[in-house]
């Protein structure tokens, strides 16, 4: 079962135990700035990369992802200094995503300091792309992101920044993702994205419910019932969100506590 992991007891008991989940920042890069906007527009700057990375990782984060988000709209590679840069200053998982057209492009990045990559418009252009990095690097390395948003009651996928539809539906997608490799699915929905009303619980409920692979979510998070509501109602595996931790909106130490006094494991 997704989410929970069994230990053998000593007396041949079976301990059932919660994963904690995980919090994670996003850095959001465009021409080496952090930015950060509303529903994938309207772009700000949010601070230095580096120095953003280093305080995350000290504040006790659980992961980092690193996106650069100019890479697929404008055909250019991920910035590899500045992931290198970037890793040198943290010592907990994070993952790169931006211009990843193949297997050369993530040994790139894996070998700049990534420990894990995340593909979108490429892998639905591509799809088989996932078959080959979890083949050539395993499954673990290979995260599957997702922009969505729901049009007329169905929620569809987007590709470049949110600027094209891609033809496939949410869930037909996710699920194609993880039979052909996928290690992770990270799911934005843009019409939540840098509003700060709370996250998609309802479709990352059905999300969660149908795959056997982590999902995070992202896009909504502004107060930190939001991220009680995203593990609770949503059944997330981790929440992902920006600004609210750029800003000093929400502290990632506090936000911890909160949702270890609602009874939601995490690692403090």
């Amino acid at each position: 079962m997704k989410g929970v992991y069994r230990l053998r007891m000593w007396n041949g008991l079976t301990l059932t135990a919660m994963l904690a989940k995980r919090i994670i920042p996003c850095l959001d890069v465009k021409d080496g700035k952090t930015v950060k906007g509303v529903c994938f527009g309207n772009l700000r700057d949010a601070g230095d990369p580096v120095e953003l990375g280093r305080r995350y990782s000290e504040e006790g984060a659980d992961e980092l992802v690193f996106l650069d988000i100019t890479a697929s709209s404008q055909r250019r590679k991920t910035l590899v200094d500045m992931v290198s840069r970037v890793a040198r200053e943290v010592n907990i998982p994070f993952t790169v995503g931006g211009g990843i057209g193949g297997v050369a492009d993530v040994e790139a990045l894996l070998n700049a300091g990534a420990d894990k990559i995340s593909i979108n418009s490429s892998a639905l252009a591509h799809p088989e792309l996932i078959d080959e990095i979890a083949a050539r690097f395993g499954s673990q390395v290979c995260v599957v992101a997702i922009d969505a948003r729901c049009v007329d009651g169905d929620w569809q996928c987007f590709t470049h920044g949110g600027s094209r539809p891609a033809g496939r539906g949410l869930f037909e997608w996710a699920a194609e993702a993880e039979r052909r490799g996928a290690g992770e699915l990270l799911f934005t929905s843009m019409d939540h994205d840098g509003v700060k009303q709370g996250f998609a619980c309802d479709a990352l409920a059905r999300l969660s419910t149908g795959a056997g692979i982590p999902v995070i979510a992202s896009g909504g998070g502004g107060r930190m019932k939001h991220f009680a509501e995203v593990f609770e109602l949503g059944n997330a595996d981790a929440a992902l969100a920006a600004s609210v931790f750029h800003y000093n909106e929400i502290g990632i130490g506090e936000l911890k506590k909160y949702l270890q006094e609602q009874h939601i494991t995490v690692r403090l």
